[in-house]
């Protein structure tokens, strides 16, 4: 049986990226919880047909980059050029030693691919005398020339293409095609056919839009679809010699303490859950084990910071957190919104988003026996959806 094609994906995302403001190179900008570059790098690693992706950086913005693809398994960045046909030469190089069949060159700003480009772009190559292929739109609106504010000519439209990324061309012809090709060339499609390779046309989609203004991000935010988790968690912990308790990230006196390998905050280690639960990340055991003596005597404060980072670099928005305490003694009345203030600022939210509530057992149980107390918590949270294949 013949063997798959390796197909590999070149992202290009080198540029300086000014015109979208924002303070950063547009790349490294959030969408939806996430930098444009992630959600470019998850779109096509995500593809069944893609086997890896290399990135093309610029590397003074090397940290921007380490944290925009955190997580996520890529080779070392290629260092870029100056121009955008350097930094792409730079990727082809960089694949020569292990070659792959077809190499996608993509736009990091093109961050909204949709699978089903993707798949027309690729099976192009099922015709041998193709050497690329390019995802494109027909130009529907007028066209005009015009000099000094007046409009001098027109433009006829017909034939005329607007050209997105990935460009998916056989590795060897375009690598030949970029070693001999002109200064100034724009895209891969212009080098291609400077080289007098043949190059299809498949459909675009406008989705695949590229940001490049300020209004584009908020294009990109309209386009997410949030999907709703809930997801609950619970902890309990012994009393035993102490003057305090630590009970949602406060210090509460107390004639007792409470056992445990960290700080024994029972509402911080049940909200921690909750949280890990709206991801399907495990629990608190699984990233704090209590066998790893770094976390003896821990505050429990960066237990939940931890969680909500892991939340965040998924895109996720926290929504609503409530925990109840369940004891008899202390009592949680006079400390309840200093609780709330101290998850609010450990989440990065505001205290109306935060909830924290306590009750009793009747005198039932051991929290009623005053042998320990109980947590249990409730996290809400939206976690955007794959803009849409």
């Amino acid at each position: 049986m013949p063997q798959p094609m390796r197909i590999h994906a070149i992202i290009v995302a080198a540029g300086a990226g000014i015109r979208a403001g924002g303070g950063v190179p547009k790349q490294y900008r959030t969408v939806a919880g996430m930098p444009l570059l992630r959600h470019a790098v998850q779109r096509l690693l995500g593809h069944k047909a893609i086997t890896g992706a290399t990135v093309v950086i610029n590397p003074e913005c090397r940290a921007l980059y380490d944290d925009a693809v955190a997580g996520l398994v890529l080779p070392e960045p290629v260092a870029g050029g100056a121009t955008r046909q350097d930094s792409v030469l730079a990727g082809l190089e960089a694949l020569a030693a292990d070659p792959p069949d077809i190499v996608l060159v993509h736009d990091a700003a093109r961050a909204f691919v949709p699978a089903a480009l993707i798949d027309a772009l690729l099976a192009a190559f099922e015709a041998p005398a193709v050497d690329g292929a390019c995802p494109a739109l027909p130009q529907v609106d007028s066209l005009r020339r015009g000099a000094g504010g007046r409009f001098s000519g027109s433009v006829d439209r017909d034939g005329l293409w607007r050209v997105q990324t990935p460009q998916a061309f056989r590795y060897p012809a375009l690598l030949a095609a970029h070693r001999r090709a002109a200064p100034g060339q724009t895209d891969e499609v212009a080098i291609a056919l400077a080289a007098g390779l043949s190059v299809a046309i498949t459909p675009g989609d406008e989705r695949a839009f590229k940001v490049t203004e300020p209004d584009d991000f908020a294009k990109a935010e309209a386009m997410t679809v949030y999907s709703s988790r809930a997801a609950s968690g619970f902890d309990v912990h012994k009393f035993g010699p102490g003057t305090h308790v630590w009970l949602c990230g406060v210090k509460v006196p107390h004639d007792h303490g409470l056992i445990g390998h960290s700080d024994a905050d029972a509402g911080l280690h049940a909200l921690t859950d909750a949280l890990l639960g709206t991801i399907a990340a495990g629990d608190i055991g699984d990233h704090f084990p209590p066998s790893d003596e770094r976390w003896r005597g821990a505050a429990s404060d960066q237990f939940l910071a931890h969680a909500a980072s892991l939340v965040r670099e998924r895109g996720g928005l926290i929504d609503h957190v409530d925990v109840t305490l369940i004891c008899e003694r202390p009592k949680v009345g006079p400390h309840r919104e200093a609780m709330r203030a101290r998850i609010a600022e450990i989440l990065g939210l505001g205290v109306d988003r935060v909830s924290v509530k306590a009750t009793t057992t009747e005198k039932l149980g051991f929290t009623g026996r005053q042998e320990g107390i109980a947590a249990q918590a409730m996290a809400s949270v939206r976690l955007p959806e794959t803009l849409t294949a």
